[in-house]
């Protein structure tokens, strides 16, 4: 079993900056892949970036590319999301997740994960 747990979400203007982590409870997290999504009120969850367990490989959705960065920390157990230029598309509920390792591409699938957190709210207003 693994427990993800979200932090650094928060309320901020257009065009600033937020990095979010998430912290594993399992020493084997190096072994993880690791995905972040997210899910707007009203719309379904959504691929945002992932990172392969040696962070030799990353993944993003077009809609970040170039404004996030996500990275780990594997003897910290944790996994981040670096938000520059944030747009109020961007507010959502972010959800950090965990897979046995594989081909990056995939990671694009939730169905793939198989641990989730519980969330950090982001909202950026305009």
């Amino acid at each position: 079993q693994v427990q993800l747990v979200e932090s650094g979400g928060g309320s901020v203007q257009a065009g600033d900056s937020l990095r979010l982590s998430c912290a594993a409870s399992r020493r084997a997290f190096s072994y993880y892949d690791m995905g972040w999504f997210r899910q707007a009120p009203g719309k379904e969850r959504e691929f945002v970036a992932a990172i392969s367990w040696s962070g030799s490989s990353t993944y993003y959705a077009h809609s970040v590319k170039g404004r996030f960065t996500i990275s780990r920390d594997n003897p910290k157990n944790t996994v981040y999301l670096q938000m520059n230029r944030l747009k109020p598309e961007d507010t959502a509920v972010y959800y950090c997740a965990a897979a046995a390792s594989g081909t990056i591409t995939t990671t694009i699938n939730p169905d793939r994960y198989n641990y989730w957190g519980r969330g950090t709210q982001v909202t950026v207003s305009s």
